[in-house]
């Protein structure tokens, strides 16, 4: 969500600021705002914009401030509209204090009376106001200024991580971090501080991760790292490899697009990638090959896409392991009942690697000393430190806020690690690693070869067909219901179409009041005969009401075909249980085609951010 980037060196800080808010842009946010400590004035110069980052490179051009430190930020609201009196930075009355910041203060309305009380006067309706008025309190109460720094973090409630610049301490930046990811760079007489390393990623190859409850005094040669209470810890640097993500659409005219298009080639390169690892996947998994055997559960926990990814994957693994599987959905986990179970392997799943309640299951989880292992699209990410073990998928760097080969490729690496955890579980397998391997890498040719198929004719006619409704229900049975899910998803996300999907058989008990000529109805078919017979009389039922069946059907599914004012048929042969990888580019390109013709800002829909970082 918000994006935090600060500089402290031997150069002007604002080329770099910009350009690290701008690799963090796919993130999501609605303003920004860059501050600096001015070399002839020695004071704190602020600008901010509402809106994309363009509005504040336009601001900056009439108000041309920089200096040798400076910080920078774009905000997604959560308390306040985005407006430019709540972009970042915040200051403090005398505006000597200033702070860019990153999550959510869950204690900032107590804190906010008590220092409006005391006689502070606040300018924004955020949260992250109250941090510098906070802190101008303090110094004025506490002496030593490392023990206000202290007294600080420890009343500051909920999930952080923050930069001060203070134009009393010019040669210093103050970043602290309590469950929100910040990272700082070291340089040649210059330091880096970001809350994603992509921010700095070709200016260092040196760089570590603040840990959970600590603070760090960032100066352009040093620094210095303590916890909450003041004791000083090690600084853990790590190498950092400087390459350039390529953020660039090249002749697309969305990322989307891009990124649809990119799907058999990262999930060839994600199947290779596993089968490359041999005996380290233990040690990367962070559990023997013994233990598995010892398994007698299967926990998958997500959010959004990734849970919906989780509720396809636990067909993989009951098909494959035969053990019970549970779905966690993250973000209702801390308000239920949870039984640790130490027979169970906990498998966390998020693209990103950052999503913020994900997090909070697997530090509840990890308390309880479990088996657990992330699964992400980025080796940096604080899941993959704070899990036991992890897999790493190669989607590559995705930019469009509606997930399309992240999930591909959950999905690709969730089925491959099914399978071979089922060698070790079983004792045998009725089908050999190669086999499961080029079963991957085929579903990844079919889905391109399902999108070419059909790209003409979507975009012709069935995409402006579907556009002008304003509703739309979703079904699915077995494994095409959690897709179905993820179909309704992305119509949601960048066609702003109120879209709900069912499991089929429960039309009856409810949601088939909603059927009439107004609503489309997509219908994912099943390649199993049973399921299939099963799906196709609720279908029925939809066609006799006069619903608009569109359906993604298996070839020789005559009947449904035969009821449908729209159908596709899916082009080439799988397992079942890889059908919803098969059908998952062609569906996400006639979501994208839809979202098109409504004209639709589609990498960057309103409201939402591509990393969630808050709670």
């Amino acid at each position: 969500m918000c994006s935090v980037v600060g500089y402290i060196g031997k150069s002007l800080s604002r080329a770099f600021v910009f350009e690290g808010l701008s690799r963090l842009e796919y993130r999501g946010y609605d303003s920004a705002g860059f501050e600096c400590l001015e070399t002839e004035s020695n004071q704190l110069a602020c600008v901010k914009a509402s809106g994309q980052l363009s509005n504040l490179v336009q601001r900056i051009a009439h108000n041309p401030i920089d200096g040798f430190v400076g910080i920078g930020h774009t905000r997604w609201s959560t308390h306040g509209d985005f407006s430019e009196k709540n972009a970042h930075p915040h200051f403090d009355c005398t505006k000597a204090i200033s702070v860019v910041h990153n999550g959510v203060i869950e204690n900032y309305h107590q804190l906010r009376e008590h220092l409006v009380s005391a006689g502070h006067v606040f300018e924004s309706s955020t949260d992250s106001e109250v941090i510098t008025h906070l802190f101008e309190y303090l110094l004025l109460e506490t002496a030593d200024f490392k023990s206000a720094v202290c007294s600080l973090v420890q009343k500051l409630e909920g999930m952080f991580s923050f930069v001060i610049m203070m134009k009393q301490f010019p040669d210093l930046l103050l970043v602290a971090r309590k469950r929100s990811p910040l990272c700082v760079g070291y340089g040649e007489g210059e330091m880096f501080v970001a809350s994603d390393v992509l921010a700095f990623s070709e200016q260092t190859n040196k760089m570590f991760f603040l840990p959970d409850e600590s603070v760090a005094y960032v100066y352009k040669d040093a620094v210095q790292l303590y916890d909450f209470f003041g004791k000083s810890l090690p600084i853990v640097t790590q190498p950092f490899s400087a390459t350039k993500t390529c953020v660039d659409k090249g002749t697309y005219e969305h990322f989307m697009l891009k990124e649809i298009d990119e799907q058999r080639t990262v999930i060839e390169n994600t199947v290779y990638a596993l089968s490359q690892l041999g005996l380290l996947l233990w040690e990367q998994l962070g559990i023997s090959a013994v233990d598995s055997q010892k398994l007698q559960k299967i926990v998958l926990i997500g959010c959004g896409t990734s849970w919906h990814a989780a509720r396809i994957a636990q067909f993989f693994f009951e098909t494959a392991c035969k053990i019970p599987v549970e779905i966690i959905l993250a973000s209702e986990c801390q308000q239920t009942s949870f039984f640790p179970d130490k027979k169970a392997l906990y498998v966390f799943i998020s693209q990103s690697g950052e999503t913020a309640d994900t997090l909070e299951v697997l530090r509840l989880i990890t308390s309880y000393d479990l088996r657990t292992v992330a699964l992400t699209n980025v080796a940096t990410s604080t899941i993959v430190r704070q899990a036991q073990g992890f897999l790493v998928t190669q989607a590559g760097a995705e930019i469009a806020v509606a997930s399309t080969k992240a999930f591909s490729t959950q999905l690709t690496a969730l089925y491959w690690l099914a399978n071979r955890l089922a060698l070790c579980i079983n004792g045998n397998q009725s089908t050999p690693m190669m086999q499961v391997e080029n079963d991957l890498m085929h579903a990844a040719y079919l889905l391109e070869l399902n999108v070419s198929t059909y790209r003409q004719r979507i975009v012709a006619d069935v995409a402006v067909r579907y556009a002008s409704y304003d509703k739309a229900i979703f079904l699915g049975k077995e494994s095409s219901y959690p897709f179905a899910m993820e179909s309704a998803l992305k119509l949601k996300e960048i066609a702003y179409v109120f879209a709900q999907a069912y499991p089929v058989g429960e039309l009856k008990h409810g949601p088939l009041a909603l059927v009439d000529s107004s609503v489309p109805v997509y219908i994912f078919s099943h390649s199993d005969p049973f399921v299939y017979k099963k799906l196709l009389s609720n279908a029925q039922a939809v066609y006799s009401r006069g619903g608009k069946i569109i359906a993604f059907v298996y070839e020789g599914q005559d009947e449904l075909c035969s009821i449908a004012e729209t159908f596709f048929v899916i082009v080439g042969t799988i397992s079942p249980l890889l059908g919803p990888l098969v059908m998952t580019g062609l569906m996400q390109f006639l979501m994208y085609s839809i979202a098109k013709s409504r004209n639709c800002p589609i990498d960057k829909p309103r409201n939402l951010a591509k990393s969630v970082t808050v709670e």
